[in-house]
């Protein structure tokens, strides 16, 4: 899950170049994100996994959020495959277009929070004290 394999990410400093310029939908969604805000849960921006850059990634609860400007409505293939690919890796992907960020931002945390919840995992319950302990 972390290192990166694609010679065109890495040698074009991609994931560095889309971090420090980022469209004001991933800024906006950014600042709900970002410092643990959410669970308590870490997200990444830009985040390179297999020959994807993701927008956003956390890594704990495998969970990924994508943000689709209108580029996006003629390339559903690409990102079907890219989804499916994600998703065989074990990832929860949620796309979100640009305008519910600015439209109904609440709308879209809350979506990544309970997916969120849903993906905690359950701490085992404590063994019992051995007998004549506790």
């Amino acid at each position: 899950m972390q290192g990166q394999t694609s010679r065109k990410i890495i040698q074009g400093k991609l994931q560095q170049r889309l971090r420090n310029q980022p469209t004001k939908a991933e800024h906006r969604l950014w600042q709900h994100l970002r410092s643990r805000q959410l669970a308590g849960c870490k997200f990444r921006r830009q985040h390179p996994f297999g020959d994807y850059i993701l927008d956003f990634a956390c890594l704990e609860r495998k969970i990924v959020v994508e943000l689709d400007g209108s580029q996006h409505a003629d390339d559903v293939p690409y990102d079907t495959g890219r989804t499916r690919f994600l998703e065989s890796a074990g990832f929860k992907v949620l796309r979100f277009w640009n305008n519910e960020v600015f439209d109904n931002i609440e709308g879209v945390v809350e979506v990544i929070l309970d997916s969120l919840i849903s993906r905690t995992t359950t701490p085992s319950p404590p063994n019992p004290p051995l007998e004549g302990e506790g």
